[in-house]
């Protein structure tokens, strides 16, 4: 299933509903003409011809899977007296992507990729365009801080689980005998324990698969990646106490890693910014 995020912006005082689906964002058009008449405007705005040249090359350029010659109908049709055009008609026979027609009392109504929003917002009212790139811009903005955030501090969690474990590999794993050398490669093994059973790979095979890729496979981590990273780190801490075996420790930190992501992974984990459907 396909996570869909429903977040609201308010533009000169009329409330505007955004979508994010399969990581690009989706403006209610429906929304948008309730601040100029009802949505009977989106229906005006199809008829154009600009408007049909517009949204399909926008699918000609988004699209692998659109119908060009389905296009090239409508646009032909376009600016005909008997020429009609709905979303839904317009989706259906071209397959487009760019604008969604959704059914339900509420968050239905018709939704297009911000692109084709912009334009249809234009069409609407220049200066109310100007206002919704305003909005949408500042929405991203403050998305683009909290994932800064939320980043940062997974990374700082897992550096601080980082010295609990490499704590518990020195009391335990190492005979105090050992050369700086044999202690680097107990640590480095260790290391490897975590990234198996999280990324499935150690160090060297990661290296290995992406030579054009600067530092290490924890620099490209999810969010959600470091989040179960710096868990596990604090689990195999406590596992090495308990004096289980490397094996016995990586095939548990491997099944705890898979539950935590599928969970935190899962289209019906909701989140305080956001809702659902």
């Amino acid at each position: 299933m396909k996570r869909t995020q429903k977040t609201t912006i308010d533009v000169q005082g009329a409330a505007i509903t955004i979508l994010k689906h399969n990581e690009s964002d989706y403006i209610s058009l429906t929304d948008m003409t309730k601040k100029f008449g009802d949505d009977t405007l989106i229906y005006s705005w199809l008829r154009n011809r600009n408007t049909l040249e517009f949204i399909g090359i926008w699918e000609q350029i988004h699209n692998p899977g659109f119908k060009p010659l389905e296009f090239e109908t409508f646009k032909t049709q376009a600016g005909l007296n008997s020429f009609s055009m709905t979303p839904r008609k317009w989706v259906d026979a071209t397959a487009a992507i760019g604008i969604q027609s959704r059914a339900g009392r509420y968050g239905g109504g018709t939704f297009a990729h911000q692109d084709i929003a912009f334009e249809f917002g234009s069409w609407l009212s220049p200066e109310f365009k100007l206002y919704l790139i305003k909005e949408f811009q500042r929405l991203k903005e403050d998305e683009n801080r909290r994932l800064s955030l939320d980043w940062n501090l997974n990374r700082t969690l897992s550096k601080l689980n980082y010295r609990i474990h490499t704590d518990a590999i020195k009391t335990h794993l190492i005979p105090p005998e050992v050369t700086p050398q044999q202690a680097a490669f107990t640590y480095a093994s260790e290391a490897d324990v975590l990234n198996v059973a999280l990324f499935g790979r150690t160090a060297k095979q990661w290296r290995e698969a992406n030579p054009k890729l600067e530092g290490n496979m924890r620099e490209y981590a999810t969010v959600e990646q470091l989040l179960v990273l710096a868990n596990i780190e604090g689990m195999n801490a406590e596992f090495i106490h308990m004096k289980l075996p490397q094996g016995e420790r990586l095939k548990r930190l491997n099944q705890i890693a898979i539950r935590q992501m599928q969970t935190l992974t899962s289209p019906k984990l909701k989140f305080p910014s956001t809702s659902a459907e």
